[in-house]
């Protein structure tokens, strides 16, 4: 299916298009080069390709706002670029959380806000989460706890595809994350839902053997080890577009991490939303050579750096 070229580029549409987080071991030599140059940063590097990153450190225990600081000094070379950030695992998926934990929260939240550098920050909720009565009294309460962010809920079981779930993030200008994952049993399928000024999609990969796996053997990162085909992102791309027209600012994350392959689509995300070609990281596209036909520049045998210090 041909995509039709919009009117309007992906810089002027608000749009923001980026992966999951950027401390992967797997990503070394494959989107990052080896050796690296002196004081190479990861963040640093990403941008130059994207204009935002979903940082994931900050579901696993609370962003420090030393860490924030110095991440955005990473960034400041793109003046386009914003963070958005997952909130903290103890809320979404653990509970009994108390005034410490918010303080904590914020201490990272706050600096990144006030650097107006805070695209959004996503409530991330896991399957086992249902549409039941005191689980929506539990994210009312997160949403009212951090109801000055600009928030959006990502929820991944069936039960929450109803109107009344929707009205309720659009009351409280809470924006709704559209995602693809593999669709098992109740999972929540694809979908385009507008429900704050601020649009999102997160795409997940498709692996149906290995999302549900309680397989101790197999590597977590097996989840996400899944790439794109542009056919299965075209549908995607009108999905955005139709999320984009009517919202102030959309964020597309590409969480299928794995080897770089969410690297990989996030760049051809681009390519097909904007119709133009794109800047592609040199190391990457020697693993992936079907990017060669969207890059801007012709590729050439990677380069050796010296080695950074330690």
């Amino acid at each position: 299916m041909a995509i039709e070229k919009p009117s309007i580029t992906v810089q002027h549409a608000g749009l923001f298009i980026g992966p999951a987080g950027w401390a992967y071991k797997d990503w070394n030599g494959v989107v990052y080069p080896t050796p690296r140059v002196r004081g190479f940063h990861e963040a640093t590097y990403l941008a130059e390709f994207f204009d935002t990153i979903e940082i994931n450190t900050s579901f696993y225990h609370p962003l420090q706002a030393a860490h924030a600081a110095q991440w955005l000094g990473r960034v400041a070379a793109n003046p386009r670029f914003l963070f958005t950030a997952k909130l903290w695992q103890k809320f979404t998926h653990e509970g009994g959380t108390n005034a410490e934990d918010e303080k904590a929260v914020r201490a990272g939240f706050d600096l990144l806000r006030g650097a107006d550098k805070l695209g959004a920050v996503l409530l991330q909720f896991p399957f086992s989460f249902h549409f039941e009565r005191d689980n929506l009294a539990r994210l009312k309460h997160i949403l009212d706890s951090f109801r000055d962010y600009p928030l959006v809920v990502e929820v991944r079981h069936s039960s929450w595809a109803t109107g009344k779930f929707y009205e309720l993030l659009q009351e409280r200008g809470v924006g709704f994350c559209n995602i693809d994952q593999p669709v098992i049993g109740r999972s929540i399928e694809p979908s385009e839902q507008v429900t704050s000024p601020i649009g999102y999609v997160r795409l997940h990969g498709r692996r149906y053997d290995t999302w549900f796996s309680d397989d101790p053997s197999a590597p977590a990162a097996e989840r996400y080890n899944y790439l794109y085909s542009e056919k299965e992102l075209e549908p995607w791309v009108a999905r955005v577009r139709n999320v984009s027209k009517n919202t102030r600012t959309t964020f597309v994350i590409t969480n299928n991490h794995f080897e770089g392959k969410g690297i990989v689509n996030a760049l051809q995300l681009i390519h097909l939303l904007d119709g133009g070609k794109v800047k592609v990281p040199e190391t990457l596209r020697h693993h992936y050579p079907q990017l060669d036909s969207i890059a801007t520049e012709p590729s050439r045998e990677p380069t050796l750096f010296p080695i950074a210090a330690k």
